[in-house]
């Protein structure tokens, strides 16, 4: 895991070989949802053993057989709220919940309309009451013009006063991360990596294409 020196608080994890091989299977234009998505819960659980280097730990003791000795209580780890923005964070939200088991779940619809305006669109909104020791982690695979998690942020914020509020994405585009830390400066982003840029439709270069049809197919327009 590695921070990103442009902005505070974003790290990603472009030094880890496993990670960089997971994505470059996800940006594989050959590989089919099931492997897509299997790559997504892959990416999840790991992210969510490095998150919790970053969070509060306490000493305790415990009993082995032999003797008493001392061991580690990760107590952050029981205090997390993990945010689903539909569809594509299912998968991602599915390896996260793998470690932090004792997660309560929400789950955010929203969808980012045509450019060049990119309006969002919330359909559906089910957040649990937010504690002040909570971790809210939001899952969203591509972190792209920012629109969609800074309209989520913004959302979730009225459920509560968190400790603290992560973004655990896939991919990101700079563009989507200043837009992001600029509404919303005490969020901490961690992603796989960041790429390049946008191309004139808001997706990300060189990207992965559509994380939820890459994952779950692409859905009939009527």
């Amino acid at each position: 895991m590695k921070r990103d020196e442009r902005w505070e608080g974003v790290y990603s994890f472009e030094d880890s070989p496993f990670i960089m091989e997971v994505l470059t299977e996800l940006r594989d234009e050959r590989t089919g949802p099931i492997a897509f998505r299997k790559g997504l819960v892959k990416l999840g659980r790991y992210m969510a053993y490095e998150l919790t280097k970053t969070m509060e730990v306490e000493k305790v003791p415990v009993k082995t057989p032999l003797e008493e000795t001392e061991g580690v209580l990760v107590k952050d780890r029981r205090n997390v709220v993990i945010i689903t923005v539909l569809r594509a964070a299912i998968p991602l939200m599915e390896g996260l919940i793998k470690v932090l088991e004792h997660a309560r779940v929400g789950i955010v619809s929203a969808s980012r309309g045509k450019a060049p305006k990119f309006e969002i669109e919330m359909k559906y909104v089910k957040v649990p009451q937010v504690k002040p020791e909570d971790t809210v982690i939001i899952a969203d695979p591509m972190i792209a013009t920012g629109s969609t998690l800074i309209k989520v942020l913004s959302e979730v914020k009225r459920y509560g006063k968190a400790k603290r509020y992560v973004v655990v994405g896939v991919l990101a585009a700079p563009e989507g991360i200043s837009r992001i830390k600029d509404a919303h400066p005490d969020v901490e982003i961690f992603v796989a990596a960041i790429d390049r840029e946008l191309n004139e439709r808001g997706y990300i270069l060189p990207g992965l294409g559509d994380a939820g049809d890459r994952a779950f197919g692409a859905p009939v327009k009527l």
